[in-house]
């Protein structure tokens, strides 16, 4: 078809719309050279006339075409009014899929609106005589085969930026005249609501944008002009015989205004020429705040946190748990609406058949507005809101939750109700008075936003509703209102109280421990310290919130909460308020370290969300399942940055877990001794063929036990195990009883022998004087050497190098900051794992595990860590274990080390103190020392040693370079 003979075949049909509509697309289609609808799509999956037509309770379909991923399109008979047509495909586009167009036509006209998120909406119109033209023809193919083409260039953020520069300059010289700053943030506020009012057609006939050019003439009338406004704006009435709305809610409570001259108004010009309908709540808030408050003018350039970072909130805490209870109530709605009889047009229902329909159906509408009645009164506090980011995504959700309830709801069957979800459902708390007041208007404008966009009317009588729902005071202690602590009657500060709520969510502020007193006062902090016991005296300010929110989870008065603080959380006295968490709830999701930006910088965070119910399921920590998430915020998943990191060629088979027992096979150190001086065996051979000294985590963190081991290795048969009678005899009788219960073959029929014997260590540890071991799980991450004579624990990790050098590289800070993000943790103890934390850390070029330690012994990088190395290990055994309070006895036997003994009682008592984790704990200025130059000499093998001494080398930089290296080194072995 052409278009001269599609043109001339519609000009003249006057159908209806139902009769017409159908055949109007398919001529299109053969216009477009397009596949029509039943031949791409038979079953109608993806390209559909009349989708949502197949609704339990009949009816008309939610749009007459529908193509996935690229446009919903509605009819409507010649002349008869497009805008209804739109506001319908609003109303259902979310069960549409979010097509990115909106198309609706009259068969005349045809109108396609952009529905993209986060963009600026565009609207491209054009009539019948319009399709000779080939650019319109293409346009339109365009929205069948590559709608990315009509996606408008212009971001909602961008528009957003540009409005708050222009206020930006007049707030600023407002402050600059004299006004006070909290008039000008209120006033502004009032030129921002307006500028909004009239692009979204709530004041009238562009009113706001008239009374700006009549006073530009002459800019003294400005202020009387604008009270005029205002006052009409405050209780409804008429201006200039065009009646205003009631709008007030707070913001125009009466009809002060501020002189202008005449470079204001012309700012105020300029931004009213933006489009401010598209405004972008999420972002204005930050961006006004920073433009009206005198101390944030300099971060008006900065970036702001992007609605994604603040949905990784938003989404675990309001939104999965609704739509979860949401699910189930549709499915008794499925379940009701199935079980009735049907009634059809060949068959009407009639007696006991319709009353139980009618039931059934009834019963259906109670469950769907009992649903909506619970989220009407979900609650979200944000009781750090700033200029009410938080609260405006929350809102956005809940609004969302329930349009997608009533539209599902009818599909069913069930009537729809009008959305009933408002700002009332959100609850702030801020200090700021400028920030408290952009939140309400951040609300309001979302609101009203997504009621137009969604095919509503905004609410009216009034238009803004009160929000004294967003409090400007203090969050966390009861003040004066300029900031000083306000005593009980017992003279006790006492802590702020927090409306009730199902969740709370929120970035709090971030103030470090050591700059409280500074940035709040002396009297202010030590008095929130004073009503905040729970919280210890050395956390940050961003604790008091979390401490906040878990009080009232204990207190059963809230389900769910999600803060962000500093990635500081995680340790520290800060952990401590993540403790009882943990202890008694549980935190089900977390990312430990996410890039976030703070009043214009950017800073690494953690978010946390938390519930009270404990054991509740998996957990989700930097986006994978674990089945716990720790204080620490460890518990299975590596840090974002890092998760790409991957095993190195280099590192492989050379640290190895320690040998897994299972069984009773260890024997005192005096019943060892015994059986090592016993005559040889039948074989000829000595019992010290199959027993060594046993090393476990404690013998490394606290004192040696002086445990030994019978190992059978795995070569050994039963029968030549049999042949050392002693220790023989001891396994028979200790760990026979125990493996003959296991269903594991191997290790029912094997009960002589080691679980897990690790043969793969036994052959690295040949020819070696020692080794390095590591606990598996411990508060200090610790190298220790070991002689090669005994045997590691399977609580042990070994490292099978015996020189210095690579002692010392696993000693450092570098190895160490590696480690404790790269592994896991039990509780709050980091754990060491040989694939993730050793086989992952790239060490020094040239200095790397797969290289024997003879064949870098001439290189001054290697001696320098290895003379650092031997140093902090030679002043830890002489702190250890020093002269004057042991002395060293040779074994019973050659080829062990000799014994450590105290020398008398008082000794002994000494030496219990003498361990490696009180030394840590402690870490004496003599440790520092030797860690620091032991850290320094392998800066400097990594070629970092500048920027180490300068103080620059931070852990998330030497996480970044390690990173670097890691990608760069992996690949096949050399």
């Amino acid at each position: 078809m052409t278009p001269a003979q599609f043109i001339a075949k519609w000009r003249h049909v006057e159908l209806k719309e139902r009769s017409a509509s159908q055949e109007h697309f398919l001529d299109l289609c053969e216009l477009l050279d397009i596949e029509k609808p039943a031949s791409a799509d038979p079953k109608g999956e993806w390209f559909t006339f009349e989708k949502g037509a197949s609704k339990t309770g009949g009816g008309e379909g939610w749009a007459d075409v529908w193509r996935r991923h690229c446009f919903a399109w509605e009819y409507k008979g010649k002349k008869k009014d497009l805008d209804r047509a739109f506001a319908q495909l609003q109303q259902y586009a979310i069960a549409l899929d979010n097509p990115p167009l909106l198309i609706v036509s009259d068969m005349d006209r045809f109108r396609i609106h952009t529905n993209w998120t986060n963009t600026v909406q565009e609207v491209r119109e054009f009539a019948l005589d319009d399709l000779l033209d080939g650019a319109t023809r293409d346009l339109l193919r365009a929205c069948f085969l590559d709608p990315e083409r009509l996606k408008p260039a212009k971001t909602r953020q961008m528009l957003t930026e540009e409005a708050a520069e222009e206020f930006s300059q007049l707030a600023q010289r407002l402050r600059a005249r004299g006004h006070d700053p909290h008039s000008v943030a209120h006033f502004v506020n009032r030129l921002v609501f307006c500028m909004f009012a009239e692009d979204v057609g709530l004041l009238p006939d562009h009113m706001f944008t008239k009374m700006l050019k009549a006073s530009a003439k002459t800019p003294e009338r400005f202020e009387g002009n604008a009270a005029k406004l205002f006052a009409a704006m405050h209780k409804g009435g008429d201006l200039d015989f065009t009646p205003i709305e009631w709008f007030n809610g707070g913001l125009f409570d009466d009809d002060s205004a501020l002189p202008l001259k005449r470079a204001d108004i012309d700012n105020l010009l300029a931004a009213a020429a933006l489009d401010w309908s598209e405004i972008d709540p999420s972002i204005l808030g930050t961006l006004f705040e920073r433009g009206l408050d005198p101390d944030k003018r300099s971060q008006l350039g900065a970036h702001y946190t992007d609605r994604d970072k603040i949905m990784q909130i938003v989404e675990p805490v309001i939104i999965r748990p609704l739509t979860t209870a949401w699910e189930a109530v549709r499915a008794e709605i499925e379940s009701l609406i199935a079980s009735a009889p049907r009634q059809t047009a060949e068959k009407l229902l009639k007696g006991a058949e319709r009353t139980r329909r009618d039931r059934a159906f009834a019963k259906a509408q109670e469950l769907l507005r009992g649903f909506l009645e619970r989220l009407r009164n979900f609650r979200v506090l944000d009781p750090a809101c700033g200029s009410g980011n938080f609260l405006y995504l929350s809102l956005l959700a809940l609004k969302d939750i329930e349009h997608r309830a009533n539209l599902e709801a009818e599909a069913l069957g069930c009537t729809r109700e009008f959305p009933a979800v408002g700002p009332e459902c959100v609850l702030g708390i801020e200090l700021n008075p400028y920030a408290a007041e952009l939140a309400r208007v951040s609300v309001w404008i979302g609101e009203i936003q997504w009621m137009r966009r969604n095919g509503f009317e905004a609410a009216k009588n009034p238009i803004l509703r009160s929000l004294g729902n967003i409090a400007n005071r203090d969050a966390v202690l009861v003040t004066d209102g300029h900031g000083n602590p306000v005593l009980d009657a017992e003279g006790k500060p006492q802590r702020a109280s927090w409306p009730d709520a199902d969740v709370v969510v929120g970035n709090p502020p971030f103030l470090g421990n050591k700059k409280m007193i500074g940035e709040l006062g002396e009297d202010y902090t030590v008095a929130l310290r004073k009503a905040w016991p729970q919280v210890p005296g050395g956390a940050d300010l961003v604790c008091y919130w979390f401490a906040g929110a878990w009080d009232r989870m204990a207190a059963g008065r809230l389900h769910r909460a999600g803060l962000v603080a500093t990635n500081s959380i995680r340790g520290g006295a800060n952990r401590a308020v993540l403790k009882p968490v943990v202890e008694h709830g549980r935190i089900f999701e977390a990312w430990s370290d996410e890039d976030w930006t703070v009043e214009g910088a950017a800073v690494r965070v953690s978010l946390v969300c938390f519930e009270r119910e404990a054991g509740a399921g998996a957990a989700l920590l930097d986006g994978l399942e674990v089945a716990r998430v720790h204080a620490d915020l460890s518990g299975g998943g590596s840090g974002v940055d890092l998760t790409k990191s991957t095993r190195l060629p280099q590192n492989q088979s050379v640290c190895f877990e320690g040998l897994k027992k299972y069984g009773d096979f260890e024997v005192p150190g005096e019943v060892a001794r015994r059986w090592l001086q016993l005559p040889r065996n039948v074989n000829g051979l000595s019992n010290s063929h199959v027993l060594a000294p046993w090393v476990i985590a404690i013998d490394i963190v606290r004192r040696p036990l002086d445990r030994w081991v019978v190992d059978f290795e795995d070569a050994l048969s039963l029968a030549e195990a049999a042949c050392f009678e002693a220790p023989f005899a001891h396994v028979e009788a200790n760990v026979k009883p125990t493996r003959a219960k296991d269903r594991n073959t191997r290790t029912r029929d094997f009960w002589w022998r080691f679980e897990r014997s690790r043969p793969e260590l036994r052959v690295r540890l040949t020819g070696l004087k020692r080794y390095i071991a590591t606990p598996v799980v411990a508060k200090h991450r610790i190298f220790s050497w070991v002689p090669s004579s005994a045997l590691p624990s399977n609580l042990l990790d070994a490292i099978a190098r015996d020189d210095d050098t690579t002692f010392g590289i696993l000693h450092s800070h570098f190895h160490e900051v590696w480690s404790l993000r790269m592994g896991t943790s039990l509780e709050d103890r980091p754990r060491y794992t040989p694939s993730t934390t050793f086989e992952t850390f790239p060490f020094p070029e040239g200095l790397t595990p797969d290289i024997p330690a003879a064949d870098y012994a001439a290189d001054p990088r290697a001696q320098a860590i290895a003379a650092a190395a031997e140093r902090l290990n030679t002043l830890r055994e002489n702190w250890l274990n020093p002269p004057d309070l042991v002395e060293r006895v040779p074994e019973v036997v050659p080829g062990y080390p000799d014994r450590i003994l105290p020398q008398d009682e008082a000794a002994a008592q000494e030496l219990k103190k003498r361990t490696l984790t009180n030394l840590y704990n402690a870490r004496p200025a003599w440790l520092d020392h030797a860690h620091r130059a032991l850290d320094e000499a392998v800066a400097d093998a990594y070629g970092w040693g500048e920027d180490y001494r300068a103080g620059t080398l931070t852990d998330d930089e030497v996480l970044a370079r390690l990173f670097r290296l890691n990608q760069q080194r992996a690949g096949p072995a050399r």
